[in-house]
């Protein structure tokens, strides 16, 4: 039986992208074969983020070897790694002057450490030639191997982020191939082999949580130190993908953010329209020194 699509509520609508920025922006990119989770994931704030002349990079190609029931990423066979991306996406850093940068990454299993060594290639090139740019990788799992996560902090990003993305017990139905408390060690092995690191970690709700199981998240992510912590609403991509259970309203968002805070997170962004990598520059400017 066809799932009947909800219309969205007035508070996820959007204005589409028409600014002069923003078609730079698409320009760049695509004369330096670049790719990011922005237009891959077809993120609701590609064309604010565009217009404010940012975007979050999406290296390791883009095809993810999992393939999770909410993502819009394609699944498949990934070709191999374009060695020309740490500087491609250098040049892209400097032509947009940009002072935070946020790269993530489809998952690739079939490679031995995950990828880490070229997201740490790419944070090397961005240092060469941007040493005023902080840099926040927002990094897969890599199976749980320590050693790669140790690659990838080796060059001492200045956030590592890893999205829990749902509660623990819809992990086998929205994150097939991802584990609940490996995603949490991995957080946890990043605080305790450097805690200078700020760690994050994101979700999207509306896939059939329940409240308290929210609440329970949050603390789980306290009680091993994460510093950064973002709510969304989740948006089912088409009818192929999970479809959304409930909208929630702005007000909820509000209270979950407040929850958070007494929880004892740094910073916590909460909002319909919030995903893990949006405006992350201004989140981090905005904390107490």
């Amino acid at each position: 039986m066809k799932i009947k699509r909800e219309r969205l509520p007035l508070w996820l609508k959007v204005k589409p992208p028409l600014g002069e920025n923003y078609r730079k922006v698409k320009s760049l990119l695509s004369s330096l074969e670049l790719h990011t989770v922005c237009q891959e994931a077809n993120c609701p704030n590609m064309g604010t983020c565009f217009e404010e002349k940012t975007a979050t990079f999406l290296i390791l190609g883009r095809i993810c070897t999992r393939g999770c029931s909410f993502c819009d990423v394609d699944r498949g066979i990934p070709l191999p790694l374009d060695v020309s991306e740490p500087l491609h996406i250098s040049e892209a850093v400097r032509k947009l002057g940009l002072e935070y940068l946020v790269i993530t990454s489809v998952t690739r299993d079939d490679l031995e450490d995950g990828g880490a060594s070229h997201f740490a290639e790419v944070i090397k090139k961005i240092r060469e030639s941007n040493l005023d740019c902080k840099v926040e990788v927002l990094v897969p799992d890599f199976k749980g191997d320590l050693e790669s996560l140790k690659i990838v902090l080796k060059e001492n990003p200045f956030v590592l982020n890893h999205n829990l993305e749902t509660v623990k017990r819809l992990y086998p139905i929205v994150r097939k191939g991802a584990d609940y408390q490996r995603s949490l060690d991995l957080l946890k092995k990043s605080k305790e082999y450097d805690s200078s690191i700020l760690t994050k970690s994101g979700i999207i709700i509306g896939m059939g949580e329940e409240w308290g199981e929210i609440i329970e998240l949050m603390q789980d992510l306290k009680d091993i130190k994460c510093d950064l912590f973002t709510i969304g609403q989740y948006l089912s991509p088409s009818d192929k993908h999970l479809p959304v259970v409930k909208y929630y309203p702005p007000e909820d968002f509000e209270k979950l953010r407040k929850t958070g805070e007494k929880i004892g997170f740094m910073r916590v962004e909460s909002g319909p329209l919030v995903r893990s990598s949006y405006h992350a520059g201004k989140t981090v400017n905005s904390l107490k020194s």
